[in-house]
């Protein structure tokens, strides 16, 4: 294997800086440079993954194509990158204790103690490696958390051991901080800053490069002030403003403030001279500054007060709206504010509808509520996993006539289980009952609306659901003109469903989302933005 080289961004001050931001753009910088990248989130808390967090706790679990259940910040990477993530680009404190732990009642350690370091760190390292292909020239790693928090310290003392591990030219560290405005002195204050790199390194890290966050400009005297205070070279302090129209502008602006020559003179890399090639980017930002339409578009879901739970979905719509140069309004609804007296004042003034995933231990009817609408007015509608399933069950009650039909997740006595899992169903072996996670390859119809999204009969994308269309109805709705547009290659498992003679009314079990980039927007996001402009 190659000499690999590593960059270790950590953040300091407070969370939600933008660290997975500032780390996707530093591969975008890089692979702009024509180097091969690898991006891994590092996650100080002890839960093995995200997969068991609450929406409210952590935002969307991030699905790759393997199944595994991460941190947001993936998605970052892969929007930003070309790189394809994987479980082993995924790494928690919960991984690392379970893994030392095991060996250690295996007896590997031969009766040593085992503690935080060798042992930890030792682990946390190999991981860190591993997260790497063989041809990977440049190793990303985030590091969750905030300098001074007793979680991330065995990752930051592991990230130190790399400088004799792997030696000095090849790991430069990148800390990302915050430059606070106090209103009341009308001032910058460069002291939170200061006082963060201290701390880094009081650990034995001193960072190559300092991204501050300012919602502002940054004077040459700010600069020198921080550059001697930290022992960060002046051109190696770099401004990190807040921008006001899209986080895609974020490669370019690093670009144009020097981010790419400093990083690759850091790591000992060709920089005089060097080119980055942000052509896409700029073509990008152009697209978003300059919309031909708009359109209004609601959102309509259980836990619309977090932003970050349905991230992915919010970029998603977006890319479908730079696709079609359109620029989005994107209204929240929570579901649970929609009832018969309100839907219609709620919806009236909407181009189109999305109903997300989530879990049901709520009630849905407000979901049911906006896709009755959408149906019978005509407005494109996007059901995704469990908003299909919702589509589903509208179609049951107010189509077939099954008044009562229901998701057994719901109600498990329901005489009409139009929704359950695959082990209540009759003639399906579902290997265990456990959900579907990550990527199943499936096929589409030809002669509908998916079949014109993708222009292909042979799709794959990732799923993160334990309740199936049931099949026992299946010759019930397609009687009653409910169309199957995607099934599974190998279970015959509805994948998508689609409402006739309607402008846009799909559903999908699975979720889009997760592979829809600003430079290659997902195709049904496409074809439903695209449905709701009134040109």
């Amino acid at each position: 294997m190659k000499s690999v080289k590593f960059i270790f961004v950590s953040g300091g001050v407070c969370s939600s800086l933008g660290k997975g931001i500032a780390s996707s753009s530093i591969g975008a910088l890089l692979e702009g440079c024509g180097y091969k990248i690898a991006m891994t989130k590092v996650d100080p808390y002890i839960n093995v993954d995200a997969g068991t967090m609450s929406p409210y706790q952590h935002g969307e679990a991030y699905i790759t194509d393997d199944g595994a259940e991460t941190d947001l910040d993936l998605g970052n990477y892969e929007r930003f990158t070309k790189t394809l993530l994987s479980k082993k680009n995924s790494i928690t404190t919960g991984q690392v204790y379970k893994e030392v732990i095991r060996r250690e009642r295996e007896g590997d350690y031969q009766g040593k103690c085992v503690q935080v370091i060798p042992h930890i760190t030792d682990e946390i390292r190999k991981r860190i490696k591993s997260s790497a292909d063989k041809d990977t020239d440049i190793s990303i790693v985030e590091i969750g958390g905030t300098v001074g928090d007793i979680e991330s310290i065995p990752f930051l003392e592991a990230a130190r051991q790399f400088i004799t591990d792997v030696g000095r030219d090849n790991v430069i560290f990148v800390h990302l901080t915050l430059v606070p405005k106090i209103t009341a002195a009308d001032e910058f204050k460069t002291k939170p800053t200061q006082h963060s790199v201290q701390k880094l390194r009081e650990i034995g890290i001193q960072p190559d490069i300092l991204l501050c966050r300012i919602d502002g400009e940054m004077d040459q005297m700010m600069k020198k002030k921080i550059s001697l205070f930290t022992n960060v070279e002046e051109e190696a302090v770099i401004e990190s403003v807040t921008v006001s129209l899209s986080i895609y502008e974020i490669p370019a602006l690093y670009d144009a403030k020097g981010l790419t020559k400093i990083l690759l003179k850091k790591l000992r890399l060709p920089y005089e001279g060097v080119k980055t090639n942000l052509k896409i980017w700029y073509d990008l930002v152009d697209k978003i500054k300059n919309p031909k339409y708009t359109s209004k578009i609601a959102v309509v879901g259980k836990y619309i007060e977090l932003q970050d739970a349905y991230k992915s979905i919010y970029e998603a719509l977006d890319h479908g709206g730079h696709a079609n140069s359109t620029r989005l309004e994107i209204v929240k609804i929570q579901s649970d504010n929609i009832n018969e007296n309100n839907v219609s004042e709620i919806l009236k003034d909407v181009d189109g509808i999305l109903v997300p995933g989530g879990s049901v231990e709520k009630g849905i009817e407000g979901e049911l509520l906006s896709v009755k609408y959408a149906r019978e007015n005509k407005i494109p509608f996007f059901g995704i996993c469990l908003g299909m399933q919702v589509m589903v069950i509208e179609y049951a009650r107010n189509v077939l006539g099954l008044k009562d039909a229901n998701s057994t997740e719901l109600e498990s006595k329901t005489p009409y289980p139009v929704v359950s899992l695959l082990e209540e169903q009759e003639g399906v072996d579902n290997k265990g009952g456990s959900m579907r996670l990550g990527a199943y390859d499936s096929t589409v119809i030809e002669g509908t609306k998916l079949h014109a999204a993708y222009n292909k009969t042979k799709i794959s994308e990732r799923h993160r659901r334990r309740y199936e269309f049931n099949n026992k109805f299946k010759e019930d709705f397609e009687k009653a003109r409910l169309v199957i547009s995607c099934k599974t290659e190998e279970d015959n498992l509805v994948e998508a469903v689609e409402w006739p003679d309607h402008p846009f009314g799909v559903g999908v079990q699975f979720h889009p989302e997760f592979k829809s980039k600003p430079i290659e927007p997902h195709p049904l996001f496409k074809m439903f933005i695209k449905s709701t402009l009134k040109k």
